[in-house]
């Protein structure tokens, strides 16, 4: 699996700096690389990201106020050359904060604590859901598939299907490792796919599509 990144810099150097420390890495995948907050929110539409190296202090809307404004929040470490915005940054739960000129071991270090916060997460095999003002306790073995309807999503189990309001994204964040991405409206649990192609997964008598840009990560987990 590669942890996909976005950077959001309005200095050019600062970016350029930035895409060659993360070329290093090989479990890292760079999204897109912005000179500002509007155009990163324009990506964001369109891909969902597990990182996202945020500069502080931008012309129109400052780093900080954009991602406090993100309904759906990715893992953010906050750059910048002024000391004074550190401690802004930490109150909005950063996995680090780095100050320029960000050298490629200070880099590595932040990277690091991302990798080891990701791996610490505690996973088990239930999780519960408010549903009709109830909170529901469902068993991972029994998740078949989960798709995304607008704001919602809807969980198909064995022998029902329940919708609550969620995003795909941060929902997967709570499953364990049997689930994974195939569409941009697709979670599957891969102990449940009974055959698949290059282009769909069966499970059971359901075909789901396999999105082209997962099809990489859908490959190399199904094939191992």
């Amino acid at each position: 699996m590669k942890y996909k990144c976005l950077i959001i810099d309005d200095e050019e150097l600062a970016r350029e700096l930035m895409e060659s420390h993360l070329s290093k890495l090989n479990d890292f995948e760079l999204v897109a690389s912005c000179s500002s907050a509007l155009e990163a929110r324009e990506i964001l539409k369109e891909q969902e990201v597990d990182l996202i190296f945020l500069d502080i202090k931008m012309p129109v809307l400052k780093g900080t106020d954009f991602f406090k404004n993100l309904t759906t929040k990715p893992k953010v470490i906050f750059t910048t050359a002024y000391r004074e915005y550190a401690v802004e940054g930490f109150e909005l739960n950063a996995t680090d904060y780095l100050l320029k000129p960000i050298t490629f071991s200070r880099f590595f270090k932040a990277i690091e604590r991302f990798t080891e916060n990701k791996k610490s997460v505690k996973k088990d095999d239930y999780i519960y859901v408010q549903s009709n003002k109830k909170n529901i306790k469902i068993l991972f073995d029994e998740i078949l598939f989960i798709t995304s309807i607008k704001d919602y999503i809807q969980i198909h189990l064995e022998k029902e299907k329940i919708m609550i309001k969620h995003g795909l994204h941060t929902f997967l964040e709570k499953l364990d490792h049997r689930f994974l991405r195939v569409h941009r409206s697709y979670i599957v649990n891969t102990n449940k796919i009974t055959a698949f192609t290059k282009k769909d997964i069966e499970i059971n008598d359901i075909e789901i599509a396999i999105g082209e840009y997962y099809k990489d990560d859908v490959f190399d987990k199904l094939k191992n």
